[in-house]
């Protein structure tokens, strides 16, 4: 489950924030916005894909860095809504 997870985040980043650019080339820990991955439109559209694609809903309240800066905070994200 964890692997699909992570191949649907990554597959999203490369196609939709990296502009088409191999997304299995980031560590799990990289930040989005220290390696300017994602802008504040970005985080939008991010927020549209957790919702689509894993059935849960993000609160304007957990858009922050910790829930989803990183491969590794998605999934930790995902996973809590998903408990």
């Amino acid at each position: 489950m964890a692997n699909e997870v992570e191949a649907k985040i990554r597959a999203f980043i490369g196609a939709n924030l990296m502009m088409g650019q191999d997304a299995t080339t980031l560590s799990v820990d990289d930040s989005f916005l220290d390696n300017g991955i994602i802008d504040s439109t970005g985080v939008l559209e991010l927020t549209s894909f957790l919702e689509d694609s894993f059935g849960i809903q993000v609160a304007d309240q957990e858009i922050t860095p910790a829930n989803l800066d990183s491969i590794a905070n998605l999934m930790r994200f995902i996973a809590s809504k998903q408990a």
